[in-house]
């Protein structure tokens, strides 16, 4: 397991689940289609780190790290 805020800039991952996939916010993510399976690659930080922009399925999405360190995720 790895997590977001482990990745660098260009790095591709895959989805495992939510650390709770109950929450509203997980759910969420869930109806944008970031599913377990979902491979995503870590397009870009801000300069102070917050926001973290991700690609994936021709998508991109912007996640505070409070948010995205909900993500369970593969290395690729």
């Amino acid at each position: 397991m790895v997590r977001l805020s482990e990745l660098q800039r260009g790095e591709q991952a895959r989805v495992v689940g939510f650390d709770d996939p109950t929450t509203p916010y997980a759910r969420q993510l869930l109806s944008l289609g970031l599913i377990p399976g979902t491979c995503i690659t870590l397009a870009r930080f801000a300069p102070l780190g917050d926001p973290v922009e991700i690609q994936f399925r021709g998508a991109c999405l912007v996640l505070r790290p409070s948010e995205a360190a909900a993500l369970q995720l593969a290395p690729l």
